[in-house]
């Protein structure tokens, strides 16, 4: 396992997000099936077809044993061990939802997910943003902007120009996506002219 948290902050200060750490989500293996008690499983993380994590589960009436080795930096391997509880809440429309009750010390809340540092903890323990919370203005029009060339089954990328309306989709429905999405790019390119405005002050003061 890898130490607390691998990605780069976009500027002093700025809390890593939870793309920037492994998770399991106990909802995911409730799905699979993985919660029935007295069962053991392995879990890994690949990038590029490599496996780079794993851990093994064992599972447990009302929780789950986590058995995993992981080191920070420099420092020696260690194993570690030990139970995460789980809670059940009863579903609208029947049935029960899992919850991992977060194992770090002080903590107990329970939640979804748990990101793997040296232990793995809800992301409040750990300080995590989701990665929506730093965007900017005009990244945050950019996405909304692909979102609509998704649904009309467009290019991504704002810069990759119009396609054609949709068959079957009424022209009401395509003209009010075409404006919200035209919307969204003016607003994008904004931010991108500021942003190199701002760059070329930048390295003005360097000459």
């Amino acid at each position: 396992m890898g130490g607390m948290g691998s990605g780069r902050h976009w500027y002093w200060g700025a809390k890593d997000t939870t793309d920037d750490y492994r998770s399991i989500d106990v909802r995911r293996w409730k799905r699979d099936g993985l919660l029935v008690p007295h069962q053991s499983f392995g879990w890994q993380w690949s990038r590029l077809g490599e496996v780079v994590a794993s851990i093994r589960v064992l599972t447990e009436p009302g929780r789950v044993i986590l058995n995993y080795r992981h080191r920070s930096g420099g420092e020696d391997w260690k194993d570690e061990s030990y139970p995460v509880y789980l809670d059940w809440t009863a579903c609208h429309l029947g049935g029960k939802r899992p919850w991992f009750l977060c194992p770090a010390r002080g903590c107990g809340r329970r939640v979804a997910i748990l990101y793997g540092g040296g232990i793995f903890a809800c992301r409040h323990c750990y300080q995590l943003a989701y990665p929506s919370q730093r965007e900017t203005w005009d990244d945050r029009a950019v996405r909304r902007a692909d979102r609509i060339r998704d649904k009309l089954g467009w290019e991504p990328g704002i810069l990759n120009g119009e396609g054609w309306k949709p068959k079957g989709m009424h022209w009401n429905t395509f003209e009010r996506l075409t404006a919200q999405h035209d919307a969204f790019v003016q607003i994008s390119l904004a931010g991108m002219a500021a942003r190199l405005n701002l760059l070329g002050e930048s390295s003005d003061d360097w000459v």
